[in-house]
Parts: C-alpha cells; structure tokens; sequence
C-alpha cells in the first residue's frame, strides 16, 4: 500500500515547501523571531578581532559540571548577559532550500508509512485525516517547543505553522487515501 502513496507524499513535500515559502515571505510569521543589536556595528567588529569560528556557544560557558558549579562561573552567570549564540558559514540559499524540501520529502513519507500500519486502505477521510494531522502535528511540533523551553526563543510562528502544516497533510492524504 505504501507505494500507492507516493503521490500523496510528493504532493505533500511540495505543498508544505510552498506554505513554509508563504509563511516567511509573505504572511512573514517569523518577522518578529530575531531582534537586531543596537550597538551591531561594534558587535561584528569584536567578533571579526576574535575570529570565532562556526559553531553554537553557550555564554558563560563551561567545559564540565564541575566549573559550573565553581564560583566564578555562578558569578558570570548571576551576572549576566546569557545566551545562546550560533556562528555559521555565509548562507547557501539554494542548499537550504533543498534540504528543506528533502525535509518535507521524509516526513511525508514516514508519516504515509506510519499511516499504513494504522490505517486500513478504503479508510473514510475523517480516519485518514485525523491520524495524519495529528501524527504531522507532533512530528512538526514537538521538536519546537522543546528548544524553546531551554533556549527562549519566539515560536508563536512555528507553532502556526506546525498547525496549518498538520493540516496540509491531513487533508492531501485524506483526499488520496487509496480505495479498498
């Protein structure tokens, strides 16, 4: 069965691929996620004398539990600024995209395949449906909340996303259930 489901997952990859296209050009959910630095200028000068190389740091940082729990890095950290801060590689657009839509690709192709073990062909749309969306929700949603619990970051557009990609791919393959 799942082979007569390859259409569905092509069809939901590109579908979810033009609604992540929609919500950050044109809805713009995510606008409002970074917020820039008023001293920015100042900022990527230090950062160009320090060379920090591509990565993800945690500040304070620490090495081991034990420096963390040593008094000088509870100072830095009662002290303040923390954060979170990644460093990466000029953007390859072209590459991103395409992984975003492999990303799609594979999601939709393991939920059509979980789908088959718990729905049987000829299932009513409702059936279909509420399995996919569901299944599409906790797959889009719960990474999300996760990293955001630890790294406060803005969600509200992810959360919408996650919500309206559910939905995409419930109703694509409740349309294209195969037939008993």
């Amino acid at each position: 069965m799942l082979t007569s489901l390859l259409l569905p997952v092509l069809l939901s990859a590109v579908a979810l691929f033009f609604a992540s296209f929609l919500s950050w050009m044109v809805v713009q959910l995510h606008r409002d996620d970074w917020k820039k630095l008023e001293q920015e200028d100042e900022f990527l000068k230090t950062m160009q004398t320090l060379n920090v190389p591509v990565g993800s740091y945690m500040f304070p940082g620490c090495k081991s539990a034990d420096e963390m729990k040593s008094e000088e890095y509870q100072e830095k950290w009662n002290k303040g600024p923390c954060g979170v801060m990644t460093v990466y590689p000029k953007v390859n657009m072209g590459k991103n995209l395409g992984l975003t839509f492999i990303f799609f690709l594979v999601v939709s192709f393991s939920l059509a395949y979980l789908a088959t073990l718990a729905i049987p062909a000829g299932a009513e749309f409702k059936v279909v449906f509420r399995f996919m969306s569901t299944a599409g929700l906790l797959t889009f949603l719960s990474a999300t909340i996760q990293h955001a619990i630890w790294f406060h970051n803005r969600i509200i557009g992810h959360i919408i996303e996650s919500i309206a990609y559910a939905v995409i791919i419930g109703v694509i393959f409740g349309l294209m259930w195969p037939a008993a």
